[in-house]
């Protein structure tokens, strides 16, 4: 009897117990149950102190799960520095082994040493010093040079636009896109470092994106890719250029430093032979840029022959009256036009004593004052030599068919690939200081006519220690003028002169178009007819 009643008490006692389990795991679960998205949406975007609330709750709780996620990181980064070790005692132990025994391979003596982070670091700067950063690579010819690509916070200027054959564009590829914005970021941290407070020479500031002004980058295949980034300085005239290197590896500072260009004066050197119209157009936008904006310029014209000159003197003096602006020489040869010896004599004949920065330049280039900004930055006395990359225009009048008028000249600069092309094959626009155009020979005097004078003068400097820096520019534009092919030319060369007539028409499926029209209207007229009749 008494053991049946020990046995009911005891399965009640059980059912008892096990009912007290269930009931404290329902409330366990419902105490912990995860707040869900809506109702986060709802403490983030409700009113009231009640959204404050669940708005610290949340930071507290995101907080938490990312320090739990940083401990359980650092965990596995212990664990694997362990097995790591483990692993290299254990190739080192094979290694000595091998070594006694004398089998171990020829070529792997250098494993036997233990790498160290001195190693690796030697490593680096082997590599910084193997590519083209700190000075310039002798290059066999123009078709060694490695162009930069030219980088803004939205756009990107490359000359290599494979299929697409996009002059410009946003990084469609994640990878390139996080890689040039990654870059920005290392260089806002490098600026913005403990470092700027402890150089007296540098102003104490905080760098933003916003000071980011454009960068320059191009790889070096078995080397590394550089980095040169311009930030604004503590005044208008006043920049921060810094240089990186990333070597297939960490991203490395190699200079950082201030550059002062208010004293930086350029000497812009035009030769000309007739054109008044076009030297019009070129002095409207000298003023605008040049005398307006920069002020820090002087301008050189070198005029072959006496026909129209006076209108260029009126137009120099016109200028004069109107701006107060009086840094003009003008210069008349009796000759035969030859681009390169007006060049030369436009360098030459500065009298000053101060090494000015040349820029050589065409009647119908159009160029901004970033441009000016850039040709001081890129170019460095003894150092450095700046052949950008302009963009060509085609042919307004095809481009802007559809239009009963053409826009203005500022409305027209854009770069795309239906309005004009990187004229890479060019090379006749270059900033360079006159100590280092003297130096390296100037120009090839036998040289007549227009053409070859500059790729002779841009192998020189390749054939150089100078640094070459070729890569687009965003604010140096061609304009479109109608190119003549004289009747006199022999067969070949007036076919390749007709070749580069077409390629400076419009683009490729502008002049399919052309080529097609007839075509292309009767298949619209067709078109037409069908609809009517349904």
């Amino acid at each position: 009897m008494f053991k049946r009643w020990l046995l009911a008490l005891s399965a009640r006692v059980g059912l008892t117990v096990l009912g007290l389990c269930c009931c404290l795991s329902l409330f366990y679960l419902l105490a912990c149950k995860p707040t869900s998205h809506s109702s986060q949406q709802s403490l983030l975007w409700s009113g009231g102190a009640t959204s404050k609330e669940g708005y610290m709750a949340l930071l507290q709780e995101r907080e938490d799960s990312h320090r739990h996620y940083i401990n359980s990181l650092t965990k596995q980064i212990a664990q694997l520095k362990e097995a790591l070790q483990e692993r290299t005692q254990q190739l080192q132990e094979s290694l000595e082994k091998a070594k006694t025994r004398g089998i171990l391979p020829q070529g792997l003596e250098s494993l036997h040493k233990t790498p160290t982070q001195t190693d690796l670091k030697d490593f680096l700067r082997s590599q910084l010093n193997q590519a083209e950063v700190n000075s310039g690579v002798k290059l066999p010819s123009e078709y060694a040079v490695i162009p930069f690509d030219t980088f803004t916070l939205r756009r990107v200027y490359q000359l290599e636009t494979g299929l697409t054959r996009h002059p410009e564009e946003r990084p469609v590829r994640r990878d390139h896109r996080d890689e040039l914005i990654s870059t920005v970021e290392t260089a806002l941290h490098v600026l913005n470092g403990p470092q700027q407070h402890t150089d007296n020479t540098r102003r104490k500031r905080t760098y933003s994106p916003s000071d980011f002004i454009e960068g320059l980058t191009r790889t070096e295949r078995d080397r590394g890719t550089v980095y040169e980034l311009m930030f604004k300085g503590a005044g208008p005239q006043d920049f921060t250029q810094l240089v990186l290197f990333r070597p297939f590896g960490p991203v490395m500072k190699v200079k950082s430093e201030s550059v002062d260009t208010r004293s930086m004066l350029i000497n812009i050197i035009v030769p000309l032979s007739k054109r008044p119209d076009a030297f019009r157009q070129f002095i409207n936008n000298f003023r605008e840029v040049c005398i307006r904006l920069d002020g820090r310029v002087h301008l050189t014209v070198v005029y072959f022959g006496r026909d129209q000159i006076d209108q260029v003197k009126a137009m120099l003096d016109q200028t004069t009256r109107e701006t107060r602006f009086r840094s003009f020489t003008l210069i008349q040869l009796n000759e035969e036009f030859s681009r390169g010896r007006g060049l030369e004599v436009g360098a030459r004949a500065w009298r000053r004593s101060q090494n000015v920065l040349l820029f050589f330049c065409d009647v119908d280039i159009h160029f901004t004052a970033d441009f000016l900004t850039s040709c001081r930055l890129n170019a460095e006395p003894g150092k450095k030599v700046y052949y950008p990359v302009l963009f060509s225009q085609y042919n307004p009048s095809i481009i802007y068919s559809n239009q009963t008028l053409l826009p203005s000249v500022q409305q027209q600069l854009v770069i795309k690939k239906e309005t004009g092309f990187w004229r890479d094959f060019g090379f006749g626009m270059t900033c360079q200081y006159r100590s280092d155009f003297l130096n390296i020979g100037g120009f090839d005097r036998n040289i007549k006519g227009w053409g070859l004078e500059d790729v002779h003068l841009y192998r020189k400097y390749l054939h150089s220690k100078l640094m070459v820096i070729r890569s687009p520019s965003r604010g140096l534009f061609h304009l479109w003028h109608e190119k003549n092919c004289a009747d006199e030319l022999p067969p070949d060369k007036y076919k390749m002169c007709m070749q580069t007539k077409a390629m400076s028409e419009a683009s490729h499926g502008q002049l399919g178009e052309l080529f097609f029209k007839r075509q292309i209207e009767f298949h619209l007229s067709s078109q037409k007819q069908m609809d009517r009749g349904t």
